[in-house]
């Protein structure tokens, strides 16, 4: 296969997982803004998003106050933020449009009439009439896509390096999902006052959680007792059934790229593998001795690093 075909594959799926993501993320702390809060309080909630996706410089440079209505049009709607789903799902149609020989007649016709659909719903005013609704649109036609990719394409080059990036990008995407909590609960520590404000709602918080990944029902049938947070990040870091799990996520990915591997490429599945076992025989109590935010923190490096190393493998090289 040529790189440029491999390339497009690759960030076409990933431009559509990041789009998913980005809505599960926003959804959690929409949902949170619900509950009874300060105004400090919800201000941190939508930092805390702006911080963890690092777009904090570009914020900043279009908007001077921190507040619901301007994070969710900056991360759904704004042309000129590349991570906000309105790019990410143009993105994936134009590389879809690039390698329209390399897919299905099913899997283009997804991805154009989610573009073309995502982009009426915003004229229509969906954003500001119901974001959840919008964002469970979002995370519909995602699944959409996976099914379709999975369901008609053929298990060749062309469908691991799709597979290759959709794991790649829920991995940083989970592991930057769980750290928008985890990184203010440990900002708390300290202040008594604020940490027994927090575990008053951390029953409705972690649920959100769950629910934006697919997880509360298994999350009752794996450990049925209460919601608890170490319990929360054990179920999305460290079980390897658990769909959007890390450890899930990056075994997925290397059985992918062992199917695609070429001899550029054996120091990117010696690492991927490194990780794999990592977290395969990792413990939940350890990663959290070591701080949950700093665990995070360095997967997020590892998985950045993985990109470059897969692109430089296989893919067009970075300008």
């Amino acid at each position: 296969m040529l790189s440029r075909t491999a390339d497009h594959l690759f960030w076409l799926s990933r431009y559509i997982e990041r789009a998913e993501n980005t809505a599960r993320m926003l959804d959690i702390a929409y949902q949170t803004s619900l509950q009874p809060q300060s105004a400090d309080e919800s201000e941190q909630t939508w930092r805390s998003l702006v911080s963890i996706s690092e777009l904090n410089g570009l914020y900043g440079a279009k908007y001077s106050a921190i507040n619901a209505r301007n994070v969710m049009e900056f991360m759904v709607a704004d042309e000129n933020n590349l991570s906000s789903i309105f790019n990410c799902l143009r993105a994936a149609r134009e590389n879809a449009r690039a390698v329209r020989g390399a897919l299905t007649t099913e899997v283009w016709e997804t991805m154009n009439q989610t573009w073309l659909e995502f982009r009426r719903l915003l004229r229509e005013g969906a954003l500001a009439r119901d974001p959840s609704q919008l964002f469970e649109w979002v995370k519909y036609r995602s699944h959409l896509s996976r099914g379709v990719t999975v369901g008609t394409m053929l298990q060749d080059e062309a469908f691991h390096f799709i597979r290759i990036g959709s794991f790649l990008e829920r991995a940083d995407n989970t592991a930057r999902l769980l750290d928008v909590k985890f990184y203010r609960q440990e900002q708390a520590q300290g202040d008594p006052e604020a940490s027994s404000h927090d575990a008053a709602r951390d029953f409705y918080y972690w649920s959100a959680v769950l629910r934006s990944v697919s997880g509360f029902e298994i999350y009752r049938k794996v450990y049925s007792n209460v919601i608890q947070p170490d319990k929360v990040a054990e179920l999305l870091i460290l079980r390897p059934d658990m769909p959007r799990s890390l450890s899930h996520c990056v075994t997925r990915m290397l059985a992918n790229l062992k199917r695609v591997a070429n001899p550029q490429s054996a120091e990117t599945l010696r690492r991927v593998g490194r990780l794999e076992a990592e977290l395969s025989f990792g413990r939940i109590d350890e990663i959290l001795a070591e701080g949950m935010h700093p665990f995070l923190d360095g997967f997020l490096a590892e998985v950045a690093d993985l990109g470059s190393r897969i692109s430089r493998d296989f893919l067009v090289p970075s300008a």
